[in-house]
């Protein structure tokens, strides 16, 4: 038997994979309001554990900051305005709002951001290449997250579906985050990142199966 070794890396791998594997049962078979409550601790738990396997990479935390702060403006002027992503408001699921749009969703924005780009790292040399790589990741999760998120109280857009403006903003929005990210050659020397990405993917998945089935 190989041993493990409890490292930071390790353990926040593990602190992860706990708290979203009983989000999942929780949401199945336990009393799903209370984990659903809880989904803003979840993602700051997360953002922070990412932060701290960071490795210590100089533009690491200026450019989550970036995204947090481009994420909470986009956000600000698609609640206020319409704009960018269409006409939408958020519900009171994701905690403390800043002109209507939860500090969450701008921790989400940096958070998705820094991890797809980790991702995208792996792959390819050429800046365009990683970018879109990482752009696809972030659509890929928006698009499971988009069904459920009015089930869930996250936000509701005007007529109950995402329009396809929602998706060409995010893409754009996304793209240009991305380019940024891979421009200042940004490197995470951690699999933290995967595993936080793949969780995602699982839950919202599982969420989404659900909710096509026996409903949320």
């Amino acid at each position: 038997m190989i041993p493990i070794k409890l490292t930071r890396e390790n353990l926040s791998i593990a602190t992860i994979w706990l708290f979203h594997v009983s989000g999942i049962l929780g949401m199945l078979y336990g009393n799903s309001d209370w984990f659903i409550s809880a989904t803003p601790l979840n993602l700051l738990i997360s953002f922070v554990l990412l932060l701290l396997n960071s490795k210590g990479h100089k533009w690491f935390f200026p450019m989550a900051f970036i995204a947090f702060l481009v994420g909470m403006i986009s956000e600000i002027l698609g609640v206020q305005f319409g704009w960018i992503f269409g006409n939408y408001q958020y519900g009171e699921q994701l905690g403390y709002k800043m002109l209507g749009v939860p500090l969450m969703i701008g921790v989400n924005w940096a958070m998705l951001t820094m991890i797809t780009g980790a991702i995208a790292h792996q792959f390819y040399e050429n800046i365009f290449m990683r970018s879109i790589i990482g752009v696809s990741l972030m659509l890929l999760l928006d698009l499971l997250i988009e069904p459920v998120a009015p089930h869930l109280d996250f936000w509701i857009f005007d007529g109950g579906e995402a329009p396809l403006q929602n998706y060409v903003g995010w893409g754009l929005l996304a793209l240009c985050l991305q380019f940024v990210y891979h421009f200042l050659k940004i490197k995470v020397e951690s699999g933290f990142p995967n595993h936080l990405y793949l969780l995602q993917i699982i839950f919202f998945t599982v969420l989404l199966i659900k909710q096509t089935t026996i409903g949320l």
